[in-house]
């Protein structure tokens, strides 16, 4: 069975649902936010957390679709933007004088004007629905969408660098070092653009431990928290499938 690489899936998504007629009323589909720490897996959990939800989605429902770093694509598609502007979409620290200088400059939008396109695309896809949105502060752009669903992974940093050094076979000490610049640059982007702490667990519906639960045990626990809370876009049966009370 062909299986569609990620990118692809996104890009139906996005091609499917720009065709709707605008003024046509969605039902209220689910919009799943991952904040994680460098490592923690939001990967593998949003791929196994697609799975899940594939089983129980009604056929009529959108197709279940992760946005990560093919939400950068998203953001140039949809405000018909070069592809090397790309570079201020990325989680890190960077200088916002600079940017602005090159705005002014240029006439190229700066980093704080990518990041409001990045917020109309952000929110296009929630009310859209079943979608999971990975990282860029989403939690706090669709915190007013009473169909949002905020995730924080977190992991011990051990954990954490071994997955780092087997996902891009790095030493131990140059995979450390990675994940400590990538959490920084998270905590950054966050503070500057929506003046929170990322690792506030107050923020989140649910803050798991992927060092303690597996990805998939973590997945289940966060495919059965958003049917219980949105049972209404599930086929009707599927409580009782899950012994979900």
């Amino acid at each position: 069975m062909f299986i569609k690489g990620e990118f692809e899936k996104a890009r139906q998504y996005i091609e499917i649902h720009s065709a709707h007629d605008p003024d046509k009323k969605y039902e209220f589909y689910p919009c799943i936010t991952i904040s994680r720490e460098t490592g923690a897996g939001s990967d593998i959990v949003s791929e196994k957390l697609i799975k899940f939800f594939d089983k129980y989605r009604r056929t009529e429902a959108p197709e279940w679709t992760i946005f990560d770093k093919n939400l950068i694509a998203k953001v140039l598609e949809d405000h018909h933007l070069p592809i090397h502007l790309q570079k201020f979409l990325i989680e890190d620290k960077f200088s916002e004088i600079t940017s602005m200088i090159n705005e002014l400059l240029t006439g190229e939008p700066s980093a704080r004007t990518m990041i409001k396109k990045e917020v109309q695309t952000i929110h296009q896809l929630c009310k859209t629905g079943n979608v999971i949105i990975i990282g860029r502060g989403a939690n706090f752009i669709t915190s007013k969408f009473k169909n949002s669903f905020h995730v924080r992974l977190v992991a011990p940093m051990e954990e954490r660098i071994k997955r780092i050094e087997q996902l891009f076979n790095l030493s131990r000490k140059d995979a450390e070092l990675y994940i400590r610049k990538d959490d920084i640059a998270k905590k950054s982007f966050v503070l500057t653009y929506f003046q929170q702490n990322v690792e506030n667990p107050l923020l989140y519906h649910l803050v798991i431990n992927t060092g303690d639960i597996t990805h998939s045990e973590a997945a289940k626990i966060i495919g059965k928290a958003v049917i219980k809370r949105f049972s209404k876009v599930f086929p009707k049966d599927t409580l009782r499938e899950l012994s979900i009370k």
